[in-house]
C-alpha cells in the first residue's frame, strides 16, 4: 500500500473516511485556515508547510506567537502525536526541513529591509495613518525626489525631502499645489513615532531580493521561511503593510506562468485581519487585485485568522483551499460568524456545518479542498495530520545553530548606506552656504548628471524599485520601470495606475 503522506501530487491535510488531499496543481489557488484561539490553526499551517517543502515548493510564513519556530527542528514522538497518528493509521516519522529565520528588527533572524522608495507612498501612507492632505504631501515628496534624481533609502532620507519640501514650498506650490507646514510637520511626528518603534532597521540596504524565497535546498525540497514576528505584531499597521508589500514584490517581479504542477512558492500570512482593519479603499483594491492575479504568477496565498468574517466578501470568494477549526458561538457576532464559516462551504448532506463547527475538538477541522475539475468538495469533518516536524517553539540556542548554517549568512547582516537624497540635499546645502554655484543641482543637474544617475540607478535596482500602487495594477508598467530604472518610467507609471494625487 502506497504511503499517504507521499502520494505525488498530493498534500495530506488529514483524513475523515479516506484520507484529504490539498492537490499541488491547485496549491496557487489559495486558501484559508480559520478558527478560535487554541483550535489547532498553527499546527494545520505546519502540517501544510511540511507538505509543500517536501514537494519542492518554497514556503514564507509568519510566526506571531514564536510557536511555529519548532518547523526548523525534527519531531518527537510526543503521545499526542503518536495518537493521532495511530487514528488516522498513518506510520509517522520525525523529519526535518531546512528554515531560514528571518526579523524585520534584525533580532531573531536575517534583517528584512526595503527601501522607502520601494515601499511607495501609498503603502507609507498606511503605515503612518496619514489623512488625505498628509498622503498628498508624501506623494509630492516622492515626485519631486523622482524628478531630481534623489535616492529614497532610509528614515533619513524620507526627512531629508521632507525638509527640502517644507522649505521650498513656495516654488513647488505652482506645480504640485500646496505644501502645508502643518502636513509636514504631521508626516515628521509620525515618523518619529515609527523610528521610536524600531522601524528604522527595516529601511535601507541591502534590501530583499524576493528571489531568494524561492530558492530551492539542494536535495530539491522547498526552504520554509519563516519570519519572527512576535515583537513586529506588537506594531499591526506595520506587519501587516511589511506583509502585503512582501505580496507586492512578488507580483512585480515574478513572471505570469499559469498554472504549474505546484507552486514556486506558498505565503502563509497569519493574523490576516490586520491587513484588511481599517484600510482605506484604494489599498483594498489594491489588496483584491493582487491576491486575484498573484496565482498567475505561481503563488499562493493563505490566510490564517480566526474567523471568516475578518476577510472581506471579495477576497474570502477567491480562496479555495479551506480548513475551518471551531468557532464558538457566545456572542451575536461569534453566531454570525459561525453562519458565514458553514455558508462558505459546499455543503455535505451528512453535515449539519453550521452545528459541527461549534463542535469540533482541537485538532479537528471543517475542510474542503479543490478537486480536479478545480471545483470546492463537499465540507468533511477531518483529523489533520500530525506534522513531522516539532510542535512548539525553538530555543535561543538552537536557532542561533540554525540560522549559522543558513544558505543567506552574510547577504543581509550588515546594514549598507550609500549616498542618497540626504547625502545630496546635505552637499547642496554646504555648497550654498559656501557660495558655490547650486542652480544647476536645484531642477536635477546637467545632462552628463541625469545620465549618470539613470545608469547608477540601472545598475543599483535595489534602490528604486516598484511602489505598491504600481505593483498591484499594472504588471506590464512595472516591467518597464524595473528595466528602465529611471524617473521618467516611474512617472509614467504613477500617472497609468492613479498613485499620484
Amino acid at each position: 500500500m502506497a504511503d499517504p503522506q507521499n502520494v505525488p501530487g498530493k498534500v495530506l491535510v488529514g483524513k475523515a473516511e479516506d484520507f484529504i488531499y490539498l492537490l499541488l496543481h491547485y496549491g496557487n489557488r489559495h486558501g484559508l485556515i480559520a478558527g478560535a484561539t487554541g483550535g489547532g490553526k498553527t499546527v494545520t499551517l505546519q502540517t501544510l508547510a511540511e507538505g509543500f517543502a517536501n514537494a519542492g515548493t518554497c514556503v514564507f510564513a509568519a510566526d506571531v506567537k514564536g510557536d511555529l519556530s519548532g518547523i526548523a527542528m525534527q519531531g518527537e514522538e510526543k503521545p499526542f502525536i503518536a495518537k493521532r497518528a495511530g487514528e488516522l493509521g498513518l506510520d509517522w516519522q520525525p523529519n526535518l526541513f531546512r528554515a531560514v529565520f528571518w526579523d524585520v528588527f534584525g533580532e531573531n533572524g536575517h534583517p528584512v529591509r526595503a527601501t522607502v522608495a520601494e515601499m511607495g507612498p501609498l503603502l507609507l501612507s498606511r503605515i503612518l495613518q496619514l489623512n488625505d492632505v498628509q498622503e498628498g504631501v508624501l506623494n509630492i515628496a516622492f515626485r519631486v525626489a523622482d524628478e531630481q534624481g534623489l535616492a529614497l533609502l532610509d528614515m533619513k532620507d524620507l526627512r531629508a525631502i521632507l525638509t527640502y519640501i517644507s522649505e521650498n514650498a513656495s516654488d513647488l506650490q505652482q506645480r504640485y499645489g500646496n505644501v502645508a507646514a502643518a502636513s509636514i510637520g504631521a508626516i515628521q511626528r509620525q515618523l518619529l513615532v515609527l523610528e521610536n518603534q524600531g522601524a528604522e532597521k527595516f529601511f535601507g540596504e541591502p534590501a530583499l531580493d524576493i528571489m531568494d524565497l524561492l530558492q530551492p535546498d539542494i536535495d530539491g525540497r522547498g526552504f520554509i521561511h519563516v519570519l519572527k514576528a512576535e515583537k513586529l505584531i506588537l506594531s499591526p499597521n506595520l506587519y501587516a503593510t511589511f506583509l502585503f508589500w512582501l505580496l507586492s514584490e512578488l507580483f512585480a517581479r515574478l513572471p505570469e506562468v499559469g498554472d504549474l504542477d505546484k507552486p514556486k512558492l506558498v505565503f502563509f500570512f497569519d493574523e490576516a485581519h490586520f491587513l484588511f482593519d481599517e484600510a482605506p479603499k484604494p489599498l483594498l483594491r489594491a489588496i483584491e487585485q493582487v491576491v486575484r492575479l498573484i496565482r498567475s504568477k505561481g503563488v499562493g496565498v493563505y490566510f490564517v485568522t480566526q474567523s471568516p468574517l475578518d476577510i472581506p466578501d471579495i477576497v474570502l470568494g477567491q480562496l479555495g483551499n479551506r480548513v475551518q477549526h471551531a468557532l464558538r458561538a457566545f456572542t451575536p457576532r461569534d453566531q454570525k460568524a459561525v453562519k458565514v464559516a458553514a455558508e462558505t462551504f459546499r455543503q455535505n448532506p451528512a453535515l449539519d456545518t453550521a452545528d459541527v463547527i461549534t463542535k469540533l475538538k482541537v485538532g479537528e477541522a471543517l475542510v474542503s479542498m479543490l478537486d480536479d475539475g478545480g471545483s470546492p468538495t463537499m465540507v468533511e469533518r477531518v483529523k489533520i495530520a500530525p506534522p513531522a516536524t516539532r510542535v512548539g517553539p525553538i530555543t535561543a540556542a538552537e536557532l542561533q545553530e540554525v540560522q549559522a548554517s543558513s544558505p543567506l549568512k552574510g547577504k543581509y547582516d550588515t546594514a549598507v548606506d550609500r549616498e542618497s537624497a540626504f547625502e545630496i540635499l546635505q552637499a547642496r546645502a554646504q555648497g550654498r552656504a559656501s557660495g558655490a554655484p547650486v542652480g544647476a543641482q536645484q531642477d536635477g543637474g546637467d545632462i552628463l548628471s541625469r545620465i549618470g544617475s539613470g545608469l547608477g540607478e540601472l545598475f543599483k535596482p535595489q534602490g528604486r524599485r516598484m511602489s505598491l500602487g504600481q505593483a498591484a495594477m499594472r504588471s506590464a508598467a512595472t516591467s518597464a520601470a524595473r528595466t528602465v530604472g529611471s524617473a521618467i518610467a516611474r512617472e509614467i507609471v504613477r500617472g497609468i495606475t492613479g498613485v499620484m494625487k
